[in-house]
């Protein structure tokens, strides 16, 4: 007589254990490839960052109710993440991150150009902040800009943030200027700009001032300050007398003009050059 076997029971799918090995190599890839939570900012610095506003731009926007954050209004001191949506009068905007070197550019600007103003002898000319790439931000900072009279080296940050920490750097660096002036300084001129006096009774320290050359009634001047300006750096030989009809800098802190960019054009800073920037 056969026995009625009973129905063989469904066993529920088996769930991997903390114990089981497998388990234990997926617990660890995740964590290593999990990324650290990003730090919240405020959103000011987060528009300055992106080169939309200034942070005193930023708060008029927020008080006029042109921003919200996830659909609802931004107050004054919100913090947010990338994840956020922050959007200026309904239009999104992407965050991006601080201090990224292909947002700082190199220009060799021509004496008497503007960088705001297309230029009227050539047909066709664009200004140059029309020409810098639209991703690296909307509103552009010209770090020490030199007067429009002369020229050479130009910095310029579509990131307000980084450009506040450039502007702050200025005065820490030394910075290399060609100078041309009608004549030749007399040895009493050179000590009274080595003496670095400027209008105001501040004093530069002028490290430099040196012949480079020169035709018929012109010669050119190498002068080497730490922290000034291009105004500054006419300032020094104007008020020994000196008749200047340009100045060029070639020098900024770590950044050097050199053959390779002509003028007219421009570059973004690779990182290693905007880290020795900052850095100086």
């Amino acid at each position: 007589m056969r026995r009625n076997r009973r129905p063989a029971r469904c066993s529920p799918p088996q769930t991997m254990r903390p114990s089981d090995p497998v388990g234990r190599r997926s617990g660890r890839r995740a964590a290593h490839h999990s990324e650290p939570a990003a730090e919240p900012e405020r959103l000011q610095k987060v528009l300055s960052q992106a080169g939309l506003a200034s942070r005193r731009e930023a708060e008029d926007w927020i008080r006029a109710g042109r921003l919200s954050v996830n659909g609802r209004p931004a107050t004054l001191g919100m913090k947010v993440v990338p994840g956020d949506q922050v959007r200026l009068d309904g239009r999104l905007i992407r965050q991006r991150e601080p201090h990224s070197g292909g947002r700082t550019f190199i220009y060799h600007r021509s004496s008497g150009e503007s960088l705001d103003k297309p230029a009227t002898d050539e047909a066709g000319a664009m200004a140059l902040l029309s020409r810098l790439p639209r991703r690296a931000g909307r509103r552009f900072v010209v770090v020490s800009p030199m007067p429009r009279i002369d020229g050479g080296l130009e910095l310029i940050c579509g990131d307000g943030e980084l450009a506040s920490r450039l502007q702050r750097g200025v005065r820490r660096w030394v910075s290399d200027f060609s100078v041309r002036i009608r004549g030749e300084l007399t040895e009493s001129q050179r000590q009274g700009i080595l003496a670095g006096v400027l209008d105001s009774g501040e004093r530069l320290q002028v490290l430099g001032c040196e012949g480079s050359g020169g035709e018929a009634a012109n010669r050119w001047y190498a002068l080497t300050v730490q922290g000034a300006s291009g105004k500054e750096a006419r300032q020094l030989l104007e008020r020994q007398g000196a008749l200047v009809s340009r100045v060029v800098r070639t020098r900024l802190g770590t950044l050097v003009l050199d053959r390779s960019l002509p003028r007219g054009h421009f570059r973004a800073l690779e990182a290693q050059e905007l880290e020795g920037l900052l850095a100086a």
